[in-house]
């Protein structure tokens, strides 16, 4: 029978900051209870509007769950052979793809060692430039010519850019 750790009694930091937030508001109900009260009620509003996109966050994890292995389907449809199927796929899931770019690095890492080009995972993250959400907001400040201008040539440049940079590591891994 394996032993078993000691369980640690220590709160991680996002609690640990929580419940500082919590200590705090209570501390000043007594000097800003509006303040106070008009933040809860954000608070609660921000959440009612972002549970449904928790609800669809959560739909597609189980979704992912349910088609299996995505990794090894993934490394199929960019390996070697791909051609053009897997140059589109890496500019659309670049565009698509949010948040920060940290948590994607392992997943690339190990896609490529399954066999997915240099250059499609470059080109996804050239592709990753170009933000949805923020693309009325620039339209906004520089006009919609210019918005869809420098958008395509983002778009068409990022296969360039993964060709060139799966060329440089070509070179760069024979010298040493």
């Amino acid at each position: 029978m394996p032993s078993e750790k000691p369980r640690s009694r220590k709160l991680p930091g996002g609690w640990l900051f929580l419940l500082g937030v919590v200590a705090l508001y209570l501390a000043l109900i007594p000097f800003h209870a509006e303040f106070i009260q008009n933040s809860f009620q954000r608070f609660l509003h921000m959440g009612r509007d972002l549970l449904p996109v928790l609800g669809l966050v959560f739909f597609f994890l189980w979704l992912f769950n349910l088609l299996g292995n995505l990794q090894e389907k993934a490394a199929r449809l960019t390996d070697r052979d791909s051609g053009l199927r897997g140059w589109l796929l890496a500019m659309t899931m670049g565009v698509l793809s949010h948040g920060p770019i940290y948590p994607w690095y392992p997943l690339l890492r190990r896609l490529m060692h399954k066999g997915t080009r240099p250059a499609l995972i470059a080109t996804f993250l050239y592709a990753r430039s170009i933000k949805l959400p923020w693309l009325p907001v620039m339209a906004h400040y520089f006009g919609l010519s210019y918005m869809m201008i420098l958008t395509l040539l983002m778009l068409l440049f990022s296969p360039l850019h993964g060709w060139l940079v799966e060329r440089i590591c070509r070179v760069a891994n024979q010298r040493y």
